[in-house]
């Protein structure tokens, strides 16, 4: 059960919970692989030695769900190890994911706490029978959703249900439901029961969870936040947008989960640190020549641009945010700037090279030109082998000479 070891063909991965099952054999193996961690973790901690030792691990489960587990036995455990873990009721199988010093530093980030300020245990590291016994559950695992959706849409509930969750001993199983309202569920659970013969647990999430336990890749090319580092969701508005002057398109602020995107909240208070030094322009500026009003403002660059209509995009000027300040100062002492721009802020034209006015190469339709010059030019070489190929029918000596000369009469 090495976590080194690549799985062969005959290893069928399973997805959410990162391992892989072969069933060839005596026994029943389980064995971990890469590629199919969520809400996973870079421990960059692993090749220093551990500063505070501790016997708490992580352990991961399906998809993002993850706990902190204690290490009473002392059992030599490492990151990928397959444990069966206390659960309630009864056990449950999941794969260890950090260990040593930086499970402290993951709890802290999360916000965990145990329950009563006690550690849940880690029994053993699973055993065949254990891993046999779990896959089982696992393979039951999408019939029952199926099964659950159709008795909940019968039963007439408003409710979705994403994912079901079963407990590796198979006597509990978590259910995963999207709901916009409180959904009254209990005699829900009491079909289940009869149905599925297993403990239920309801548990409700919202729709960046949702997005975050499916997975997807965002509109940045990579693979989304929620699912692979997110654990905590902040509330995101408009006024994010607006701070760094993003479009309101409803289309490229939402996200796959069709909430504003998470990403809008990274670069928030930079934007809002930066705008501090922007002044706050109630009134146009006042110059000799007019009144300038405010279009638009950079944020990165510390400029903002003024138009000398108020409704229109007229004589665009771009100012720094310094010569703003100094203008709004004259301004509000009464007096009325000469110049908006200073000499020494209008930047110097770049002399780019430029094609010429006589060059064909600045025509559009030079293509067509040059295609109506081709098709003309075939036309008159094939008139004149026309003519070349017609006989001479002149009634005079040079007609007669010209007839006799004519290769076509030989």
């Amino acid at each position: 059960m090495e976590s080194e070891k690549p799985h062969t063909c005959k290893f069928k991965p399973e997805i959410g919970r990162g391992c892989a099952f072969c069933n060839e054999g005596a026994e029943v193996e389980a064995r971990p692989c890469g590629g199919c961690l969520k809400l996973h973790e870079t421990d960059w901690l692993e090749e220093f030695p551990d500063h505070v030792p501790t016997d708490i691990f992580e352990v991961r489960f399906k998809n993002t769900r993850r706990s902190f587990y204690q290490n009473v036995n002392n059992l030599p455990l490492k990151k990928g190890d397959i444990v069966a873990v206390e659960a309630s009721p009864g056990h449950d199988i999941g794969i260890i994911s950090l260990t040593g010093d930086m499970v402290a530093r993951q709890m802290r980030r999360t916000g965990f706490t145990p329950y009563n300020g006690e550690y849940k245990k880690i029994y053993r590291k699973a055993k065949p029978y254990d891993i046999e016994r779990w896959q089982e559950a696992i393979a039951l695992e999408h019939e029952t959703m199926i099964a659950s959706r159709q008795i909940a849409a019968d039963m007439g509930l408003n409710m979705k249900i994403g994912d079901v969750e079963y407990q590796g001993d198979k006597i509990k199983a978590i259910f995963y439901y999207i709901a916009d309202e409180r959904v009254d569920f209990r005699e829900l659970i009491k079909v289940f029961a009869e149905r599925f013969h297993i403990r239920i647990e309801m548990k409700q999430i919202g729709a960046r969870q949702e997005a975050g336990r499916i997975g997807g890749i965002g509109a940045c090319g990579r693979e989304l936040c929620c699912t692979s580092w997110i654990s905590n969701f902040t509330s995101v508005t408009t006024g994010a947008a607006r701070a760094q002057d993003i479009s309101l398109n409803p289309q490229k602020l939402a996200g796959q989960c069709s909430k504003l995107k998470c990403c809008m909240m990274y670069e928030y208070d930079t934007y809002v640190d930066a705008r501090k030094a922007f002044p706050r322009l109630r009134e146009p500026l006042q110059t000799i020549d007019g009144e300038w009003f405010l279009v638009k403002t950079d944020v990165l660059a510390g400029t903002m641009t003024f138009s000398s209509a108020k409704e229109t995009m007229a004589n665009l000027t771009t100012l720094s945010v310094a010569r703003v300040k100094e203008i709004l100062e004259q301004n509000r002492a009464g007096k009325k700037v000469e110049q908006l721009q200073l000499a020494a802020d209008i930047p110097v034209a770049n002399d780019e090279p430029t094609y010429g006015a006589e060059s064909v190469e600045d025509s559009i339709t030079r293509f067509d030109k040059t295609r109506r010059r081709n098709k003309r030019g075939r036309n008159n070489d094939r008139n004149r082998h026309r003519n070349n190929r017609r006989p001479n029918r002149g009634n005079g000596s040079n007609g007669g000479n010209n007839g006799g000369n004519n290769p076509d009469k030989r």
